[in-house]
């Protein structure tokens, strides 16, 4: 699978921006798909996660509120909102494809390339 970011960018503390994941093939495939991150330093963390059985997204305790997932499964298109960014929000962002599970827990192995989101104070 070949997952394509874009839509980061540098933005003001408070701002907004709203990054897409292009999938190749079907999203429908995919047990999960899900949004991470990396800041400067720090491990690649999971932000928020998205099932096509209509359950309610995943969201980080950091990001919930603030941000939100969506897909769009005609278009193959994974998204994420971002609204009212901080500082600490500033990392890589990475679409993630989850194939399966283990147990109720989806596991995420294959990721895009990433798209750098910069927030400035």
């Amino acid at each position: 699978v070949q997952l394509l970011e874009s839509g980061g960018g540098l933005v003001q503390t408070g701002g907004s921006l709203r990054l897409s994941c292009a999938v190749s093939g079907s999203i429908l495939s995919f047990h999960a798909m899900g949004w991470y991150r990396q800041a400067p330093g720090e491990e690649r963390e999971m932000i928020a996660a998205i099932k096509p059985n209509g359950n309610p997204p995943y969201y980080k305790d950091s990001v919930k509120g603030r941000f939100t997932i969506s897909r769009d499964d005609a278009a193959n298109t994974l998204y994420l909102q971002m609204n009212s960014l901080q500082v600490e929000d500033t990392a890589i962002y990475f679409c993630a494809a989850a194939a399966g599970s283990i147990g109720p827990t989806a596991v995420f192995g294959s990721f895009g390339q990433g798209t750098q989101v910069t927030v400035s104070s």
